[in-house]
Parts: C-alpha cells; sequence; structure tokens
C-alpha cells in the first residue's frame, strides 16, 4: 500500500476567552475516525523545554485548556499540539505566543440580586479557575428604570465586594447589568451582562 501518512492539526491558535487561555485546532485533512491529540507548552522563561499536559494527552477533543498549567501569569508561553492515530504521529504544530496577564479575555459575571425592604444587595460572581481569582478583578454595575436610557453607575467594585442600593425613592421596574474590567497594561472589559429586572416598591 501507498506511503500512509498522518497530516497534523491546522488553524492552531492560543487564545484567551471567558478568563482561561485555551489552545485549540482543528483537524488535519482526511483526519481517521479514532484520531487523537497530544498538547506541549513551552514558556519563554525555558525556551525549548516542551513540558507535557497530562490532562492533554491522546485527547479527543480540538481544544485544550491551559489556564492553570501555566507556570507564571506574566510570562510568553506558546503551545504545539500533534495528532496520533495507531502508530503514526503526525508533526507537532506550535501556535504564537500569548501572555496570561496582557491577553486575558473576560466574561461578564452573573449578578445576584437580593431585594430588601428599601435595599437591593447586589453582588457578582465570576466564572473563574481557581487559579486566577487572586487577581485583582473588579466590576462596574448600572442600574436603571426598564425602558429609560438613563443609567446609574457604580465603576470599580472590588469581585468580592457586594454594593448595597437604597431603593427608598425608586418605584417600578428596575435592571441591573455588570461588566468584568481588569488593569493590565490597559483596561480590559467584559460585555456587560443581560440584565436582571426587579419590581421595586410595588404597591401590591
Amino acid at each position: 500500500s501507498g506511503h500512509v501518512q498522518l497530516l497534523p492539526p491546522q488553524n492552531v491558535t492560543l487564545l484567551s476567552k471567558d478568563f482561561d487561555m485555551i489552545l485549540t485546532w482543528t483537524p488535519g485533512e482526511g483526519s481517521p475516525p479514532d484520531v487523537t491529540y497530544t498538547v506541549r507548552y513551552e514558556s519563554q522563561e525555558r525556551m525549548d523545554k516542551w513540558i507535557k499536559v497530562p490532562h492533554c494527552k491522546n485527547i479527543r477533543s480540538t481544544s485544550c485548556n491551559l489556564t492553570c498549567v501555566l507556570p507564571n501569569f506574566f510570562v510568553k508561553v506558546r503551545a504545539r499540539v500533534k495528532a496520533v492515530s495507531g502508530r503514526f504521529q503526525s508533526p507537532w504544530i506550535e501556535s504564537q505566543f500569548q501572555e496570561y496577564y496582557l491577553d486575558v479575555e473576560l466574561a461578564p459575571p452573573v449578578l445576584n440580586v437580593n431585594v430588601k425592604k428599601n435595599l437591593i444587595h447586589v453582588n457578582a460572581s465570576f466564572p473563574l479557575a481557581t487559579c486566577v481569582e487572586s487577581f485583582s478583578w473588579m466590576y462596574d454595575l448600572n442600574l436603571w428604570e426598564a425602558g429609560s436610557e438613563d443609567k446609574k453607575q457604580y465603576e470599580g467594585i472590588f469581585r468580592k465586594n457586594t454594593v448595597t442600593i437604597d431603593t427608598t425613592a425608586l418605584r417600578g421596574n428596575y435592571c441591573l447589568s455588570a461588566r468584568s474590567s481588569f488593569q493590565s497594561i490597559d483596561f480590559k472589559r467584559s460585555k456587560f451582562s443581560q440584565p436582571v429586572c426587579v419590581l421595586l416598591n410595588h404597591k401590591g
């Protein structure tokens, strides 16, 4: 039979999404159904030392979450992936370099709104991997009356802090939305979360 060759993964990209750093790829042309992938990474601290990623060895998936294996969030890293099928292996294909601190992309927080008499308590939960919880993530909060464009803004709230809003003077349907933010070299922000709306001081 002819020369059997396993073509390497394509579109190999190291990217950040929703606070994570992920290597993604697409299968090489004509990949057999049993193909699996193995990933390694190197950091600019130690070039030419490719480090194994135990949870991304012989995986069927076409992505590998590297967030919590990164040795240093302030150093550029790159990753590589190869295809494996039976006794055949493709060449490794390398990604470009990325640095978590500079390149992290944020996801909106999830708001938890607790309505009390004359008060609302608002806090935000962030979809974060445990290993990056110690960064000083923040959020901005908007409050507005449903149907109005006039938003009251609360900015630069630390991730774990609760915002207490006096609602004595508010009556009707009010909405809240938030975005995550982070001070890196520049200021990073997520999109705003889907609004959460509450009925205040409703005289039933």
